[in-house]
């Protein structure tokens, strides 16, 4: 009977819900394209808990996406867990971003491909099948007409995330289906997060890091 607070914050969608024993019951989430996390993810956690008439001290486990997803974002969300962990000693769960995004897509048969969109025609991306289990690790890769061949000559693949404006551009396989304007949320988090929390599979919260996947790269700015 775990009551969660679930914190997405990976990519432009600052998301924040409230579940319990799995099941969602309490969203805020806002994609304005920019990155306004910092302004606005403890103001959404504060709401969500006067607005569910709900004390801090009342829920069992915090969770946060991992990543991979932006530098800035993972690093706002990590560190506000992580206060919230010390301040309320209650432990920390980590959720796969790109597994928690796949959970928005139900099929019966074929295959997931979450994907964020990195620099260029690169993307972050994982393979699930219709059950949610891994078929493929997670990892960085650059698109090209031949990406995902293999599983494309299988059967269906379904693409979302943040990546698929990209990847739809350069593929054409008629196996390829594309779920639109779909980001990581904090939604979905809540059902993984409770699995973790009744394994005891917690972080420690002193040395979590985000799962960056790559090393940061400070782009330099233009010349005016």
């Amino acid at each position: 009977m775990a009551l969660l607070l679930n914190i997405e914050t990976a990519t432009t969608n600052c998301s924040v819900s409230l579940s319990k024993d799995g099941e969602t019951f309490a969203l805020k989430e806002d994609n304005d394209k920019g990155y306004s996390h910092a302004e606005r993810l403890h103001v959404y956690i504060e709401a969500l808990f006067e607005e569910n008439n709900i004390k801090r001290e009342q829920i069992d486990a915090i969770a946060v996406s991992k990543g991979p997803g932006s530098y800035t974002g993972l690093r706002i969300g990590v560190s506000a867990v992580k206060g919230l962990c010390y301040a309320l000693d209650k432990p920390l769960i980590s959720v796969s971003t790109l597994e928690a995004l796949a959970h928005q897509v139900s099929i019966t048969e074929g295959l997931i491909v979450p994907m964020l969109d990195a620099r260029r025609m690169e993307v972050y991306s994982a393979i699930y099948d219709a059950n949610y289990n891994a078929i493929r690790e997670i990892k960085a890769e650059v698109l090209d007409e031949h990406a995902y061949a293999s599983y494309l000559d299988q059967g269906k693949v379904y693409f979302i995330g943040s990546g698929v404006e990209k990847t739809k551009q350069i593929l054409t396989h008629p196996n390829a289906v594309f779920v639109e304007g779909k980001l990581p949320s904090a939604r979905e988090m809540g059902y993984l997060a409770e699995i973790k929390y009744k394994k005891s599979d917690i972080e420690d919260v002193a040395y979590f890091e985000p799962y960056y996947l790559k090393d940061f790269v400070a782009l330099k700015p233009k010349s005016k």
